[in-house]
């Protein structure tokens, strides 16, 4: 048996001497990826088929999960992470070492014996015989080891404590049963392809132990957007996926192959101030382009319904979400948004409440009620307050966007506007915001979704996970929005 300190060092050794960044013989700046040993003969073929389409090197370092995610803790080297199951994420992530993920595939435990099944092994209880050797995987260093641990309970630890061998890795305890070392090993079902001399023995308290395959962006990449391009390549469903397929993989939808994928936003105007660095960002993490088309809600709802479709929809108010909500998955409520009364510095004409703005002679702007979120929730909230046709008669113009109001303050064309709170953020040298008392329906809700139709629902998803982040809520508060 190989003492796991001693594959700790190996391991930390390879990657010391294979750091990203560092050029390969042909002058192209090579990735390096952290895979668990089980993967190895697809990710080996897909690595191959990679660096000929694209002309990047892709080196290999295979190994246990923990152990290798143990390694990337201490040299901090590497690009992308594709450990056996992606319950090693959370604590990486916790620890700041992966930054996003791609779901790939799903594999199932199973036992196994060489084909003949010499020691007449029916069932899990029957190795606990004596005379039957068992071959396991180290569950402080395996997926396969730590889920089997999990599920198995009493029995593992008795198995554990009568096992002829704990290799670091799944791959050992196959080797192990190939080379006649041992009479059972469990190992992965992906894995019986490269194991003819196998057969499996039933075992239903294998059924639910599934490791979910995923690759993820290490913290420490050199170049994001070249990691997350593999890493797309990786979970392709025309080129990395079906190689995974004919391993005996189970894989996961994935989506079609684009060096560069394009993607379209359709978002409220008033939300541009929040998400447009967000939106660069990912771009620059993933190595994608995202298209924005920024407008009033009614706008965007009259395109999407005309037959527009965007990727995924961020819309300023549930309202115009739920108008077409249709097209799209489960939204999601990231932000708030609130109505103030937007005056010149100082309040001139001393408005206080909505009432003061039916004042005779004073010229005030709304947003227009049909062509966005924001002229929708004003004429909510004045119905709601009872002021409306008094409020209307001085109403002098409507307009798609609250940017357009702000702008026509600052002209001094307008004596009052009812714009969001974000609208007024940038004008505070000008302008001062007066709070709408009293009424809920004077907040909007900003919710996302994720187009049904789009061919990129993980791209988008991740999309959705970056404007949840934490990054993302500073900066929707620092523009006056509150965080759902």
């Amino acid at each position: 048996m190989i003492p796991r300190l001693f594959v700790a060092f190996v391991t930390l050794v390879s990657l010391a001497s294979c750091k990203p960044g560092a050029s390969s013989s042909a002058g192209k700046t090579a990735l390096l990826v952290h895979c668990a040993a089980s993967l190895k003969a697809p990710v080996e073929a897909i690595a191959r088929e990679y660096e000929k389409a694209e002309g990047v090197p892709v080196r290999l370092q295979f190994g246990a999960s923990q152990t290798l995610l143990a390694g990337v803790e201490v040299s901090k080297t590497g690009d992308l992470f594709l450990p056996a199951d992606d319950s090693y994420f959370p604590p990486a992530k916790e620890k700041q070492l992966v930054n996003t993920t791609i779901p790939i595939a799903t594999q199932t435990a199973v036992l196994v014996v060489k084909k003949g099944n010499t020691k007449g092994v029916k069932a899990i209880a029957d190795l606990q015989r004596p005379e039957v050797r068992v071959a396991i995987a180290n569950p402080d260093a395996a997926a396969i080891g730590k889920l089997l641990r999990a599920a198995l309970g009493e029995t593992w630890t008795s198995l554990a404590a009568k096992a002829v061998l704990t290799g670091a890795t799944v791959t050992e305890a196959a080797n192990a049963v190939k080379v006649d070392s041992a009479d059972a090993a469990f190992i992965w079902d992906a894995m019986l392809p490269q194991y003819a001399d196998f057969e499996v023995v039933a075992a239903p308290e294998l059924s639910k132990v599934k490791a979910q395959v995923a690759v993820g962006l290490l913290t420490c990449a050199s170049e994001s957007a070249a990691a997350m391009r593999f890493a797309r390549y990786l979970a392709a469903k025309d080129k990395g996926l079906p190689l995974f397929q004919k391993q005996g993989f189970a894989i996961a939808e994935g989506e079609p192959w684009a060096r560069e994928p394009e993607l379209l936003l359709y978002s409220g105007s008033m939300l541009r101030p929040a998400i447009d660095k967000t939106l660069t960002d990912f771009e620059k993490r993933e190595g994608v382009r995202v298209t924005r088309v920024y407008n009033g809600c009614g706008i965007l709802v009259g395109q999407m319904k005309a037959g527009s479709k965007p990727d995924a929809y961020f819309a300023c108010d549930k309202e115009f979400m739920g108008q077409v909500q249709d097209s799209f998955e489960a939204s999601d409520d990231i932000a708030q948004n609130e109505l103030v009364i937007l005056v010149p510095k100082g309040n001139p004409h001393q408005v206080a409440d909505l009432r003061d703005l039916t004042k005779p002679g004073l010229k005030v702007g709304i947003g227009h009620e049909k062509q966005c979120a924001m002229g929708w929730l004003t004429q909510r909230t004045l119905t709601e307050s009872g002021i409306k046709d008094e409020f209307m008669k001085n109403v002098t113009v409507q307009t798609p966007t609250g940017d357009m109001l702000v702008n026509q303050m600052l002209a001094g064309s307008l004596d009052a506007a009812i714009t969001y709170i974000s609208n007024a953020i940038g004008a505070g040298d000008k302008l001062d915001a007066v709070r709408i008392q009293g009424l809920k329906c004077a907040v909007a809700t900003q919710p996302f979704a994720i187009a049904k139709q789009t061919p990129y629902k993980q791209t988008m998803a991740r999309l959705h996970e970056l404007l949840r982040s934490a990054e993302s809520k500073e900066r929707f508060t620092g523009e006056g929005f509150q965080w759902k």
